[in-house]
């Protein structure tokens, strides 16, 4: 199997650092990582550990310095600012803090990410069918102060989606959500995400969200520590004893 093809993103010895001379920082050692297409992967690890700086090289937010690191068949090491704009086109992001713009309704915020060569016409169409997909057709003309904190993150994940990227990156999608709203944000991700048939890494210290994954991979002090699947994960962890490094 061409693995170009069956592979998301390749990662093979990748090391980055902070600073220079005296004041160089390294945050992350070696890292190997494959991540197949149509996967979701939950990465955990301590405050610190490296995570969302590994989120942000595979999203083509941060020039890689060291190593191999390929996204949907590109290699990311050597590109400049402007092709990794390109690469960046075929990922959705969804972070924390929803990102959304206060003064546009949540058709029109989605509207935003969808491709300029759309009409008008075209991309309301595209918006309010992915809105109405994530349960709020109802709402696609509020604007977010009008929106609950699970409704706003459901519009931050029917911009990810809009566009029907190939790759879908997380960083702490539920931190600010009840356990309900939670819960049902990430089933929806999942469930348009194998829809779509896209891969997705979520960054997480949300453990009762890990059963959507497919694999589970511990980041701690910059390196790889595990790599497994949730079965395995499952069975070599009493659940009321996980190890809280992994989660503070």
């Amino acid at each position: 199997m061409n693995t170009a093809v069956a592979t998301a993103v390749q990662i093979r010895q990748l090391n980055y650092h902070f600073g220079q001379g005296d004041l160089r920082t390294q945050v992350l050692y070696d890292i190997d990582l494959d991540l197949p297409k149509g996967q979701i992967v939950i990465m955990t690890g301590p405050s610190g550990s490296g995570k969302t700086t590994l989120l942000s090289l595979i999203g083509a937010l941060r020039s890689a310095q060291e190593g191999n690191l390929q996204v949907l068949g590109r290699e990311l090491v050597g590109l400049n600012k402007s092709q990794l704009v390109e690469v960046r086109r075929n990922i959705g992001f969804i972070f924390q803090a929803h990102n959304l713009f206060e003064s546009l309704t949540a058709s029109q915020n989605v509207e935003m990410a969808v491709e300029l060569t759309q009409n008008w016409r075209k991309k309301r169409k595209l918006a309010v069918e992915m809105l109405s997909q994530l349960g709020l057709a109802n709402r696609v003309d509020y604007k977010p102060n009008a929106l609950s904190g699970g409704q706003k993150q459901r519009v931050a994940i029917a911009r990810a989606l809009v566009n029907q990227p190939q790759l879908i990156l997380a960083d702490e999608p539920t931190a600010a959500l009840d356990k309900k709203s939670g819960r049902e944000v990430v089933t929806l991700m999942q469930q348009l995400a194998k829809e779509q048939g896209c891969t997705i890494l979520i960054v997480t210290h949300d453990n009762s969200i890990l059963d959507v994954a497919d694999r589970i991979i511990n980041l701690v002090e910059g390196r790889l520590e595990s790599d497994e699947n949730l079965e395995n994960f499952v069975s070599n962890r009493d659940p009321k004893s996980i190890d809280r490094r992994m989660f503070s």
